[in-house]
Protein backbone atom coordinates (compact mmCIF):
# COMPACT_ATOMS: atom_id res chain seq x y z
CA UNK A 1 0.00 0.00 0.00
CA UNK A 2 2.92 2.60 0.29
CA UNK A 3 3.70 2.58 -3.32
CA UNK A 4 -0.19 3.63 -4.09
CA UNK A 5 0.39 6.27 -0.48
CA UNK A 6 3.54 7.20 -1.91
CA UNK A 7 1.56 7.42 -5.72
CA UNK A 8 -0.92 9.83 -4.14
CA UNK A 9 1.43 12.25 -3.03
CA UNK A 10 3.03 12.46 -6.11
CA UNK A 11 -0.11 12.74 -8.31
CA UNK A 12 -1.45 15.54 -5.12
CA UNK A 13 1.83 17.43 -5.66
CA UNK A 14 1.01 17.41 -9.78
CA UNK A 15 -2.52 18.25 -9.38
CA UNK A 16 -1.45 20.84 -7.22
CA UNK A 17 0.69 22.99 -9.17
CA UNK A 18 -1.59 22.40 -12.17
CA UNK A 19 -4.56 23.44 -10.18
CA UNK A 20 -2.38 26.63 -9.17
CA UNK A 21 -0.80 27.44 -12.42
CA UNK A 22 -2.84 25.97 -14.99
CA UNK A 23 0.11 24.76 -17.23
CA UNK A 24 -0.27 21.66 -19.35
CA UNK A 25 -0.03 18.93 -17.16
CA UNK A 26 3.02 17.26 -19.14
CA UNK A 27 4.40 20.31 -18.48
CA UNK A 28 4.34 19.61 -14.87
CA UNK A 29 6.08 16.48 -14.41
CA UNK A 30 9.29 16.93 -12.89
CA UNK A 31 11.07 13.64 -13.57
CA UNK A 32 9.84 10.15 -13.14
CA UNK A 33 6.08 9.56 -11.91
CA UNK A 34 4.96 6.51 -11.02
CA UNK A 35 2.49 5.21 -13.52
CA UNK A 36 -0.29 5.04 -10.73
CA UNK A 37 0.34 8.47 -9.92
CA UNK A 38 0.44 9.72 -13.75
CA UNK A 39 -3.08 8.08 -14.27
CA UNK A 40 -4.95 9.41 -11.38
CA UNK A 41 -3.73 12.96 -12.47
CA UNK A 42 -4.83 12.36 -16.37
CA UNK A 43 -8.26 11.15 -14.74
CA UNK A 44 -8.63 13.18 -12.18
CA UNK A 45 -8.19 16.36 -13.90
CA UNK A 46 -10.07 15.32 -16.73
CA UNK A 47 -13.10 14.96 -14.83
CA UNK A 48 -12.43 17.86 -12.70
CA UNK A 49 -15.24 19.87 -13.29
CA UNK A 50 -17.47 17.05 -12.16
CA UNK A 51 -15.56 16.03 -9.04
CA UNK A 52 -15.67 19.86 -7.93
CA UNK A 53 -19.48 20.21 -8.87
CA UNK A 54 -20.03 16.81 -6.14
CA UNK A 55 -17.68 18.28 -3.56
CA UNK A 56 -19.83 21.53 -3.57
CA UNK A 57 -23.18 19.79 -3.38
CA UNK A 58 -21.40 17.78 -0.32
CA UNK A 59 -19.51 20.45 1.22
CA UNK A 60 -22.93 22.53 2.44
CA UNK A 61 -22.01 26.50 2.21
CA UNK A 62 -18.56 25.85 0.50
CA UNK A 63 -18.21 26.02 -3.17
CA UNK A 64 -15.07 23.77 -4.63
CA UNK A 65 -13.26 26.66 -5.49
CA UNK A 66 -13.64 28.15 -1.95
CA UNK A 67 -11.36 24.98 -0.59
CA UNK A 68 -8.09 25.69 -0.02
CA UNK A 69 -6.47 24.21 -3.12
CA UNK A 70 -4.80 21.12 -1.56
CA UNK A 71 -7.87 20.35 0.07
CA UNK A 72 -9.53 20.34 -3.21
CA UNK A 73 -7.47 18.12 -4.99
CA UNK A 74 -7.12 15.62 -2.11
CA UNK A 75 -11.05 15.41 -2.51
CA UNK A 76 -11.04 15.24 -6.59
CA UNK A 77 -8.14 12.40 -5.95
CA UNK A 78 -10.86 10.57 -3.43
CA UNK A 79 -13.88 10.55 -5.15
CA UNK A 80 -12.00 9.26 -8.02
CA UNK A 81 -11.09 6.94 -6.27
CA UNK A 82 -14.28 5.62 -4.45
CA UNK A 83 -15.93 6.34 -8.09
CA UNK A 84 -13.22 3.72 -9.26
CA UNK A 85 -14.21 1.31 -6.93
CA UNK A 86 -11.06 -0.46 -6.68
CA UNK A 87 -9.92 0.07 -2.90
CA UNK A 88 -12.69 0.03 0.14
CA UNK A 89 -14.12 3.15 0.91
CA UNK A 90 -12.37 3.30 4.42
CA UNK A 91 -9.20 3.32 2.55
CA UNK A 92 -10.08 6.15 0.33
CA UNK A 93 -11.16 8.29 2.70
CA UNK A 94 -8.71 7.08 5.52
CA UNK A 95 -5.84 7.80 2.32
CA UNK A 96 -6.95 10.99 1.86
CA UNK A 97 -7.62 12.20 5.56
CA UNK A 98 -3.96 11.62 5.82
CA UNK A 99 -3.21 13.41 2.74
CA UNK A 100 -4.86 16.29 4.32
CA UNK A 101 -3.31 15.97 7.78
CA UNK A 102 0.51 15.92 5.98
CA UNK A 103 -0.16 18.59 3.79
CA UNK A 104 -2.89 20.77 4.96
CA UNK A 105 -3.85 21.03 8.55
CA UNK A 106 -5.62 18.62 11.21
CA UNK A 107 -8.73 21.22 10.17
CA UNK A 108 -8.45 20.55 6.35
CA UNK A 109 -8.03 16.42 7.28
CA UNK A 110 -11.76 16.91 9.23
CA UNK A 111 -13.21 18.48 6.55
CA UNK A 112 -12.50 16.20 4.25
CA UNK A 113 -13.44 13.44 6.28
CA UNK A 114 -17.12 14.81 6.80
CA UNK A 115 -17.23 15.92 2.40
CA UNK A 116 -16.00 12.36 2.16
CA UNK A 117 -18.41 10.72 4.44
CA UNK A 118 -21.06 12.48 3.02
CA UNK A 119 -20.53 11.55 -0.51
CA UNK A 120 -20.11 8.00 0.33
CA UNK A 121 -23.18 7.98 2.61
CA UNK A 122 -25.47 8.96 -0.71
CA UNK A 123 -23.29 6.22 -3.11
CA UNK A 124 -24.53 3.48 -1.03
Amino acid sequence: MSGRRAARRQALVVLYQWDVTGEPLASLYDGEIDPFAQELVTEVAARAAELDARITEAAHAWTADRLGVVERNVLRIAIHELDRGEIPVEVAIDEAVRLAKRYASADAAALVNGILASISREAA
